[in-house]
């Protein structure tokens, strides 16, 4: 009987809501869902797939010695947004913003000149690889398809266009991009290397929690091994094949005490792990202080081994 009166009081507290905020002004009410709304968070690892992108750049055209360009990739408003201020040897200026859509899963990029040109672009990311299209409509409304993908530390982008609806492709420009030489951008010196790997890292843990094998695909070397406080051992292939089965739902799947210590292109991150979930059904809860190697490829940084001590001991709780 409680039950019920409370669900009453709940249903009838629910519509008097609803009646007086159909009583206030639209404008009101715009002001009211505008502050209520959550705020967004781009910190998942979908949002992250594009980050090799972002540096400071000279652009070439592919096999040639003298750059045609320089543009510098920034993230930008809280790191949802990537913005390229792109500035051409030929006077040719302009400017990308690309972001991921998460409601329809595709990443949007709007290219604008000073030449008045304007394309808009969507895609997707596979296995490292951005593949965005749209209509030139200065060309007719012809389709180009533009391909960004990181090469040995650079990043490589071309661009076909079709006038035939996609039947046929004929080249447009084909470009790499590569650090600047002339000055040490911060993603080279240690500083940079600490702040990427700790956002990489934070990025493989929100994969693990979302069951993201992709994303975790992309980050784990081939030969990347995991050993527990326990003695067993896991390989690449059995975190993915977990990740795929989705036998663990996460609730929690985070870190705090987190350092970096970065020498070379080796880098080692340690921190406590907070995990909250079930596996198989059966509920976890525990902190285990963890140790991830990061080593510097040709293709980026990837993560090589992991260890993790046993269960650590909380406030309040016995240990024998």
């Amino acid at each position: 009987m409680r039950l019920n009166v409370a669900r009453w009081k709940i249903a009838v507290g629910f519509a008097l809501s609803l009646f007086v905020i159909s009583l206030l002004p639209s404008a009101v009410v715009s002001v009211f869902a505008a502050e209520t709304a959550p705020e967004a968070s781009c910190a998942t690892a979908k949002y992250r797939q594009f980050d090799f992108w972002a540096g400071d750049w000279d652009v070439f055209d592919v096999g040639g010695l003298t750059p045609v360009a320089h543009a510098r990739v920034d993230l930008i408003l809280n790191g949802c947004v990537l913005r390229e201020d792109y500035q051409g040897s030929d006077g040719h200026q302009g400017q990308s913003f690309t972001i991921y859509d998460a409601p329809r899963g595709v990443w949007h990029q709007s290219w604008v000149t000073n030449r008045g040109e304007l394309l808009e672009i969507e895609g997707t990311i596979k296995d490292g690889e951005a593949v965005l299209t749209g209509k030139d409509n200065r060309k007719g409304g012809a389709l180009v398809r533009g391909v960004w993908k990181p090469e040995n530390g650079d990043v490589r982008e071309t661009a076909v266009t079709s006038t035939d609806g996609g039947k046929t492709w004929a080249p447009w420009f084909d470009l790499s991009f590569r650090r600047k030489t002339s000055a040490t951008s911060e993603a080279e010196t240690p500083a940079g290397d600490k702040k990427m790997i700790a956002a990489l890292d934070t990025q493989y843990q929100a994969a693990v929690k979302e069951n993201d094998a992709e994303t975790m695909d992309h980050i784990l070397a081939d030969d990347f091994a995991l050993v527990t406080g326990s003695g067993k051992t896991y390989s690449k292939s059995d975190l993915l094949a977990e990740a795929r089965s989705g036998r663990v739902h996460y609730e929690r799947q985070d870190d705090r005490n987190q350092t970096v210590r970065v020498w070379g292109d080796t880098a080692v991150i340690t921190a406590v792990l907070a995990e909250k979930g079930t596996d198989d059904g059966k509920p976890f809860d525990e902190d285990v202080w963890f140790s991830d190697t990061y080593v510097r490829t040709k293709s980026g940084w990837r993560y090589v081994f992991g260890q993790s001590s046993l269960h650590l001991p909380r406030a309040g709780s016995k240990s024998n």
